[in-house]
């Protein structure tokens, strides 16, 4: 599995790292989220995909 942040959806709301903050980050100079690693281990699977789900305007998907 591979998080993608499509950075021209990304309004910088915040919820990706809300929900999980070891993966995302909205940068505060361009207030777009940034993805912190992009392969997470089996472990943390649901928790990110639910983070990816939450995302408002659909900037996050997953490959793979």
């Amino acid at each position: 599995m591979r998080i993608v942040a499509d950075k021209g959806r990304c309004e910088g709301l915040g919820m990706c790292e809300a929900m999980a903050d070891d993966y995302f980050e909205v940068d505060d100079d361009d207030e777009l989220v940034n993805v912190l690693e992009h392969s997470p281990p089996e472990q943390d699977r649901a928790h990110v995909y639910a983070a990816v789900q939450a995302c408002p305007v659909l900037a996050l998907t997953l490959e793979g």
